[in-house]
């Protein structure tokens, strides 16, 4: 969630979320978004699974507990509040997902009638800023940012850290390529350490085995560069991605000339 408030109603009870959140929601959970119409436009980046997204294994013991190691704490984990079941009767419309089509169900009475649940089943919301960062004398690699990890795909957290502090550190990235993942990162602000010609909003995919090293002139203006403000989220799949054509109206046909030395793109998102 990268901006807006609301609340995320489920038969479980209500779960606040505001901006940075991340919601989970398992499959099969019935819900729905009550956005907070006095806030912001709500702006939200949906990733889609097959599989359960759990944290990543390294983070935890042989138990299922978070290790102290780990840049996060089952503290920082909000699960839904329960609220009074709603007892009316009508028509209610639920929308279903199965596989690549969507099912219309209608029910004679109010889907949230739930007046009682025990166990550990529920969405869940886990904040971008309670996400500490893994810092190091030398760059550390995008492991260390990683968030979450799913079946055949990981969604990382870049966030406001302390840059590298040897003294011959160079903080931006080496140049590299994802030879096993596509790579798609949102960027939830205008600054990112490896980056020109994105900002707010914008959107970036690179296929595997495609170089996607630093712009020219990051590496070298991240010399001496003690902090970083960038916030961004990575969806790294270890399948191929197929772009949809709806997003081509949205492409920036100049961003691969951000590349060139003294190249400068500008991604310009739609107004409606």
């Amino acid at each position: 969630m990268s901006k807006g408030t609301g609340v995320l109603e489920s038969t479980y009870g209500a779960l606040p979320f505001r901006e940075g959140d991340y919601l989970v929601i398992h499959r099969g959970i019935l819900h729905r978004y009550r956005f907070d119409l006095n806030a912001e436009q709500p702006k939200l980046v949906t990733f889609e699974s097959r599989g359960h997204v759990r944290w990543p294994k390294r983070y935890r013991n042989e138990f299922g507990q978070l290790i102290e190691g780990a840049p996060y704490s089952e503290r920082d984990i909000r699960r839904p509040t329960f609220v009074e079941a709603v007892d009316e009767m009508g028509d209610f419309p639920i929308l279903v997902k199965q596989y690549d089509g969507i099912n219309e169900i209608m029910l004679d009475h109010h889907p949230l009638d739930v007046v009682g649940w025990d166990g550990y089943f529920y969405p869940w919301a886990f904040n971008i800023n309670d996400f500490e960062p893994i810092v190091g004398r030398v760059h550390q690699p995008p492991p260390v940012h990683q968030t979450f990890q799913g079946d055949g795909f990981v969604v990382c957290s870049f966030c406001p850290r302390p840059y590298d502090f040897h003294p011959e550190a160079v903080p931006a990235p080496y140049n590299h390529s994802n030879v096993d993942s596509d790579e798609v990162l949102y960027y939830a602000s205008s600054e990112f350490m490896s980056r020109k010609g994105i900002e707010f909003g914008s959107i970036t995919h690179h296929p595997d085995g495609i170089p996607h090293g630093p712009h020219p002139g990051r590496a070298e203006a991240s010399i001496g560069a003690k902090y970083t403000d960038e916030l961004a989220v990575m969806m790294d799949s270890f399948r191929p991605l197929k772009v949809a054509k709806a997003a081509i109206a949205i492409e920036d046909p100049e961003y691969h000339k951000s590349w060139l030395q003294g190249q400068h793109a500008q991604f310009n998102p739609p107004t409606s």
